[in-house]
């Protein structure tokens, strides 16, 4: 019987490994920058967006750990826009994961820093990735640069935070967390088919799942923010409605985001069982979404 908890940890362990052998250590100059970047990847994430990428290329038959590089670009691109959302200029924020968020511990401007650091270092590790034919050599960067970019996370972002405090719209939110959550989610799972070589049917049926599973990922956010507590989430609660953010629960409420979340995650497996390329950790991993702590 397929254990989630235990193929979660293995991966972990893998990708945890990898970042620390790539991410240059404290006693490199710039020590400080160095060391911001450290304590930001290495707070305790879980790593879904890597074991995603991993889990994707073995649903179609390749080795997750031939794609090893794209996948911690991917996680190092995750941490860097962590560290971005909470500076005072974005959300503020001064707790994440249970510790003092980057900037709150070696100030403002190491931190962005630290941010733009991680994200260039990701592409350094994509321009070391060769994608298999019959994709483009450099696809996986493509991929990443463009989910990353002005037309993915940065999108999100800039429009979530244009949105606080303004009146609830439906197409509005959907494009926050398509783009904010989304759309990097999609990009680790497309990476992942890339790597494996996927048939058109598999690629376009893990754009599905990726797109599918990163709303729900969004939509469960957005719940547990409002009804977790602050042991559980390693932060503040409420502070989506607190900041008067434009969320799923603000605009459906909770039953409903729920049921929304869970119709989302049903199409994403619905689509990979029709491409034969539903396996048992693509399926959990899709399913711990919505069974997450609360």
């Amino acid at each position: 019987m397929f254990n989630l908890t235990d193929y979660l940890e293995n991966k972990r362990r893998i990708i945890d490994n990898a970042l620390e052998m790539h991410i240059p250590t404290e006693d490199v100059r710039p020590s400080l920058l160095h060391k911001a970047m450290r304590y930001s990847v290495f707070s305790g994430g879980k790593r879904i967006r890597p074991i995603l990428c991993m889990a994707a290329a073995e649903a179609v038959g390749g080795n997750g750990e031939d794609v090893i590089l794209p996948a911690i670009a991917i996680e190092a691109i995750h941490t860097y826009t962590l560290i971005h959302d909470d500076l005072p200029a974005m959300d503020d924020d001064n707790l994440r994961r249970g510790r003092p968020t980057s900037h709150t511990v070696f100030g403002e401007a190491a931190a962005i820093l630290a941010g733009d650091a991680l994200l260039t270092l990701a592409f350094e590790w994509l321009a070391e990735s060769r994608a298999p034919t019959p994709f483009l050599s450099y696809q996986y960067s493509l991929e990443i640069a463009e989910a990353a970019g002005s037309r993915g996370v940065i999108a999100g972002q800039i429009e979530d935070l244009s949105a606080e405090g303004a009146e609830p719209d439906e197409e509005l939110l959907e494009y926050i967390h398509l783009h904010k959550t989304a759309s990097l989610i999609r990009a680790a799972v497309r990476v992942g088919g890339i790597a494996g070589s996927a048939n058109t049917g598999q690629f376009d049926a893990l754009t599905l799942y990726g797109c599918n599973v990163g709303l729900a990922f969004q939509i469960a956010d957005d719940i547990l923010n409002e009804t977790s507590s602050h042991e559980i989430l390693g932060k503040p609660s409420g502070t989506d409605r607190k900041k008067k953010k434009m969320t799923y629960v603000s605009l459906f409420g909770t039953n409903a985001s729920r049921e929304k979340a869970q119709l989302l995650v049903d199409q994403a497996l619905d689509a990979l069982k029709d491409a034969k390329a539903l396996t048992p950790p693509l399926e959990h991993i899709a399913r711990f979404v919505l069974e997450r702590p609360r």
